[in-house]
């Protein structure tokens, strides 16, 4: 549209500037030429959404990554809160009053007293609590990382899947335009008595199967256009452009045992199954401690009025004070809690073992899909497709000096359409595998 504007408006000034040098015209011109298609090129550039700039938006808006993130820094803080002694308690204590006076001065162990206690866990709980409490810190870290890799899986599975979307549209909307030129040089055969008009109905029957397929692909483009808004946090109708063209190249991918190794030293949901084990086992071992009883100190300094039978001041006293917490209910209390504990440690070591399992076989299946999807892109690229494409041309070339029959050319234009579009739906099934293989081994790009 805009082209065309700006063209229609240089006919009209090189109409009205016929008597201008020639040569200054072509170089206005040119220059125009440059500029209209470089204002064009910048326009196409704007919000152009590629695989890279995705993923970056995603990690910086996703209200689930960021709630995780300020998860983590919550539980960051817990640590040095469990491992802190309790706060002291400050005593003031008025004892000893008479009820018939109230005076300070007419007992003799009448007194004001004030003092401080400190309550102090036996050695080890402490240091304990606190072991816990990082472990846990240590978790949200690590639940953050597994939160992040299943964005990157999610975003990468919906862009390549709409980047084959588009491609398949691109592609109907060009297999449409050949088919209407295939109704047009039918209708002039038939015209000139040279076809059949059973061949126009059928390229406009196939015309239509084309035009309900690309209504069929813009519906399923708007559901993960909608799902990649989402990932984005973008609105929901928000209108995405692709870039047309992609790196189509596929990595090898190495041995599986390879990747499993990898995915045990860098999976962060095998790294929180093992330090969920840590954290129970510490839990166990405080427990055990909870036979050991917990200490209260304090110190209490009294003041006296009024004087002894001698005359002398009374003096003021002062109190020293231990107590313990005894443990007379082990039988329901601390032994029912290190059962507790004990389970909880075997039940962690089962989770363990149940999600290195699960995890091998994401990776297996992973592994499968992609490596099934690779070859497949290889062969359709270099060989199912340029032959097809050569078959097509050659029936066009012999429909048009009635050496091959229209239906002939017609099913020859189909199943090169359904190999074109089924090359760019197995490149981009490849490209979903590998997000896959990477989120279960642990890693966001191959070369990490």
């Amino acid at each position: 549209m805009l082209m065309s504007k700006y063209f229609a408006s240089y006919a009209a000034w090189m109409k009205a500037t016929c008597r201008a040098d020639i040569e200054i015209r072509l170089v206005a011109h040119a220059i125009l030429c440059v500029f209209m298609f470089a204002t064009n090129a910048q326009a196409e550039q704007i919000d152009l959404l590629t695989i890279d700039s995705a993923i970056s938006e995603a990690k910086r808006n996703s209200p689930a990554l960021a709630a995780q993130n300020e998860k983590a820094n919550a539980m960051a803080e817990v640590p040095s809160q469990v491992g802190t002694l309790p706060e002291p308690r400050l005593i003031l204590n008025a004892a000893n009053f008479p009820v018939d006076t109230f005076a300070v001065d007419q007992e003799a162990m009448t007194q004001i007293q004030i003092g401080i206690s400190q309550t102090l866990p036996f050695p080890g709980k402490l240091d304990l609590r606190q072991a816990v409490a990082t472990l846990d810190a240590q978790v949200a870290s690590q639940d953050l990382e597994e939160t992040r890799l299943q964005l990157v899986k999610n975003v990468t599975s919906v862009w390549w899947n709409l980047f084959y979307l588009d491609r398949a549209i691109d592609i109907v909307r060009r297999n449409q335009e050949l088919l209407r030129q295939f109704v047009a040089v039918a209708q002039t055969k038939y015209k000139v008595g040279k076809g059949l008009q059973q061949d126009v109905l059928l390229a406009q029957v196939e015309l239509s199967g084309m035009l309900d397929t690309e209504i069929r692909l813009r519906s399923m483009r708007l559901g993960q256009q909608a799902r990649l808004n989402g990932l984005l946090n973008r609105p929901a109708d928000r209108d995405l452009r692709l870039p047309d063209e992609v790196d189509e190249h596929l990595f090898g991918v190495g041995a599986i045992e390879e990747l499993f190794q990898q995915a045990n030293e860098q999976r962060p949901l095998l790294a929180i199954r093992r330090k969920e084990i840590k954290t129970a086992r510490s839990r166990l071992e405080l427990a055990r401690k909870d036979y050991m009883p917990d200490f209260n100190l304090g110190a209490v300094y009294g003041f006296r009025n009024g004087q002894n039978p001698n005359g002398s001041a009374r003096p003021d006293l002062a109190s020293l004070m231990v107590s313990i917490n005894l443990p007379i209910h082990a039988g329901t209390l601390q032994d029912r809690l290190v059962k507790q504990r004990s389970s909880e440690v075997l039940g962690q070591e089962h989770r363990l073992a149940d999600v290195r399992n699960m995890v091998r076989t994401e990776i297996s299946g992973a592994f499968a899909d992609y490596q099934a999807a690779r070859k497949q892109a290889e062969l359709f690229r270099e060989g199912i497709i340029p032959q097809a494409t050569q078959t097509v041309a050659s029936m066009r070339a012999g429909y048009e000096v009635n050496k091959v029959d229209f239906l002939n050319l017609v099913r020859s234009q189909i199943t090169l359409f359904n190999y074109e579009t089924r090359y760019w739906q197995v490149l981009s099934e490849a490209h979903q595998a590998m997000a896959r293989l990477l989120a279960a081994v642990g890693k966001e790009t191959i070369n990490e």
